[in-house]
């Protein structure tokens, strides 16, 4: 049973975390209101706990529950998969950090003040997309063709 509700959390947590990613990149563009800074730096955060759940489910999946840690150890798709969940993981802390700047900024400025942020984004917030979408052709390739 322990197996399963991790497995569920860890789904629910990558569901989560690519949902927040959507919702970002729609709701982002260069120029914001204060409340909109504050909305795509409340997204951030969730995304953020949601990436947190999904290391944590995932460490205890591999280290902790049923299949031997071996078989995660040598399988070239998991070790991509590791790999690309980083890449994401760090491509993340540039806007991440923007985005903390601009919710100050926010704090401070009155409704009708625009607070600029760098164009950029959106190409990172692309790159994360098209990653995450990546991750799971890699989990089912590695379940199937263990390597």
């Amino acid at each position: 049973m322990a197996d399963s509700l991790i497995s569920y959390f860890h789904y629910l947590g990558f569901m989560t975390l690519y949902a927040a990613m959507v919702a970002q990149h729609l709701l982002f563009k260069p120029s914001l209101s204060p409340a909109q800074v504050r909305q795509i730096a409340r997204l951030d955060g969730v995304y953020g706990a949601a990436a947190l759940v999904v290391l944590t489910t995932g460490l205890i999946k591999v280290f902790a529950l049923g299949t031997p840690v071996q078989f995660y150890l040598s399988n070239g798709f998991f070790h991509a998969k590791v790999t690309l969940f980083v890449l994401v993981g760090l491509l993340s802390i540039w806007p991440t950090l923007k985005f903390l700047a601009a919710r100050k900024q926010a704090q401070a400025s009155p409704p009708q003040d625009r607070i600029e942020l760098p164009g950029k984004i959106v190409v990172l917030q692309r790159a994360q997309l098209a990653g995450l979408a990546l991750i799971p052709l890699l989990a089912a390739l590695m379940v199937r063709y263990p390597i």
